[in-house]
Order: C-alpha cells, then sequence, then structure tokens
C-alpha cells in the first residue's frame, strides 16, 4: 500500500503538520509526500523539526525510514510568506492535489491524504476552483460523490458543499438525496450491519408539514421513503436543531444533511481536531484534515497533527476495505 500526502498550500500549517507527525512516528507504512522538497526542508529549518527528507521523481527512487518527497519543483524557500495568501503557491497546492489524484488513477498510489488548501489562492489562478473534492471528482470523470466528515462522534454527509445558500435550497432534490443516503449506506456498511442513517430537514422544524417551507414534503419524504424501498435503514426529515445529538448520543450511525454548514458546524463544535473529511464514491480513496491552512499561526511550531493522522490511518483503512 503506498499513500500520497499533497503538501497544502506552503504559506499555511500543511507542511508543519506533515513534519511534526513523521517526527512523532505517527504515520505507518509507506508513503510519499506531492511537495516541493525545498520547502519542506525550509520549514524544518524555521520550526526546528529535523526529519530525514529525501527528494524523488518515480517510486523507484523510494527509500524506506526517511520522509520520501515527490518533488514537483514549484515553489522555493523565496517563494514562502507564512500566513499570506499567494497566487504561486495557490496554484502550486492545486497542481499536488490534481499530480497525485492522477497518479492514484494510474495506480502508482492507492489513495490519497490531503493536506489543507486557499481558496482564494487558487482562485487567484483558477477562477472556477471550488475545493479538493469537486477538482478530484472532474480528474476522475464522475458526477456522483459527496463529501463526508467522520469521526468517533459523529458522522455526516452532504447533499450539497461549496456552493451558495440559493444554490443550496436549489440542490435538495429527491434524487440527490437518495444517491448521498446510498453513498453514505455503502461507506458504512463495512463497519456496521445495518447503518442507522437519518435525514435532517432543511427548514425549521423540518418545514413542520410545510409550514415553514415545501422542501421536506416535495423532495426529502419522497427520497427517504425510496431509501426505503432500496432496503436501507434511512428515516426523516428530522429537525436540524435536535438530530445532530441524537446521532452524537448513538441513535444513528450517519446524518445526510442539505447543505455544507449544516453538516459542518456540528461537526466541528464536536470534534475539532479529530474530524477527517472523506470523498464518497470516486475512483480515487481521498482523505483530508478536517480544517484550514490555519495562516494565523502558521510556521509557529503549534499546529495540531491529529486530524492528519486520524485521515492518514482512515485512509489505510480504505484501501484494506476495497480490496477485500
Amino acid at each position: 500500500m503506498m499513500i500520497a500526502i499533497t503538501m497544502g498550500d506552503a504559506n499555511g500549517v500543511g507542511p508543519e503538520i506533515i513534519l511534526k507527525a513523521f517526527r512523532d512516528g505517527e504515520i505507518p507504512g509507506q508513503c510519499v509526500v506531492v511537495g516541493d522538497y525545498q520547502v519542506l526542508r525550509h520549514g524544518g529549518e524555521m520550526i526546528g523539526i529535523d526529519v530525514p527528507l529525501h527528494p524523488i521523481t518515480s517510486l523507484e527512487e523510494y527509500q524506506p525510514g526517511v520522509v520520501n518527497v515527490w518533488d514537483r519543483g514549484l515553489l522555493s524557500p523565496e517563494d514562502i510568506t507564512p500566513g499570506k495568501r499567494s497566487q504561486k503557491v495557490g496554484a502550486a497546492s492545486r497542481d499536488y492535489v490534481a499530480f497525485a489524484a492522477q497518479k492514484t488513477l494510474e495506480g502508482v498510489f492507492d489513495a490519497v491524504v490531503t493536506l489543507p488548501v486557499n481558496k482564494e489562492a487558487i482562485r487567484l489562478s483558477d477562477p472556477g476552483f471550488t475545493g479538493h473534492t469537486e477538482l478530484i471528482a472532474d480528474i476522475c470523470g464522475q458526477k456522483e460523490y459527496t463529501m463526508m466528515l467522520s469521526s468517533s462522534k459523529l458522522t455526516v454527509t452532504h447533499v450539497s458543499t461549496h456552493v451558495s445558500m440559493l444554490e443550496a435550497v436549489r440542490n435538495v432534490q429527491k434524487d440527490r438525496i437518495v444517491m448521498v443516503a446510498r453513498l453514505t449506506h455503502e461507506a458504512l456498511v463495512g463497519k456496521v450491519a445495518r447503518p442507522r442513517i437519518a435525514v435532517a430537514g432543511l427548514n425549521a422544524h423540518a418545514g413542520e408539514g410545510g409550514a415553514f417551507g415545501r422542501e421536506e414534503l416535495d423532495e426529502i419524504i419522497p427520497a427517504v421513503q425510496q431509501c426505503q424501498q432500496m432496503g436501507m435503514d434511512v428515516t426523516g426529515p428530522y429537525p436540524p436543531d435536535t438530530i445532530f445529538l441524537r446521532a452524537s448520543r448513538g441513535e444513528f450511525d450517519a446524518v445526510v444533511c442539505m447543505y455544507h454548514d449544516q453538516g459542518h458546524i456540528p461537526m466541528k463544535v464536536l470534534d475539532f481536531s479529530g474530524g477527517v473529511n472523506v470523498t464518497l464514491g470516486l475512483r480515487v480513496i481521498r482523505t483530508s484534515v478536517d480544517h484550514g491552512t490555519a495562516y494565523d499561526i502558521a510556521y509557529q511550531g503549534i499546529a495540531d497533527s491529529r486530524s492528519f493522522v486520524e485521515a492518514y490511518l482512515f485512509a489505510q483503512q480504505m484501501v484494506r476495505g476495497r480490496s477485500l
């Protein structure tokens, strides 16, 4: 098993998190960092973390016992301004993801673990960029996918993610909800014999019988009924202000959320450092940290590597599960 780790935005905490995790022996198995060797070396010097780095341009050059860096040669230490958005750094961070995803499709890597990028920095050179998930889906040529956030305290998936609230409401459609629930069920079925999936409503009190909107009546309830006809344990819609508490107490294995913040807010309140971001439905296995670039603490030696470690271990688990 060979895992690709993308370095993320070099002006953020990505390089520091990688170096810390390797220094502390938290990354088992074989892996390669896709990024810039000189930047990682410079980062280690800045924060006083000394781990052996080895630049490679193919797996034939891989060496055990060191941090192997597939050197993209895009950035130098002079390009790094900690905590600042940069067009060049943003473009490089996008390249790391695209390169790793393509190599995984080709069978060079078994999975990709991504460190955080800054969307605004990437949009300085790629105005249409919306996120890792959408970029990798485009590379895979796939339309059916969803984002899952998972920790020991809560698991959520999303009907829509990086869109405006107006578009998020328009995306609350029966077929999309059924697809997300199905992908959620498939992701959990290896861990839970019969996953219990709750579907959150869109409107206050889950619409209260149409008093606060018809999305529940017209789209969400028919989607839940179709999932049940397909043999899945899917129920709802439940009021968004109570369902996450119920799920966190063990009543459900996952919650299907109608939009980005509906799922992200409870996840980050309950387990900010331990959450893992997983893309479901794609040919490329991809997990990620559940936090951003943290520009305000970059290169200060205080970034937390826990979410990265959890994402890495989750990727290994998914690779093993896919091979069964």
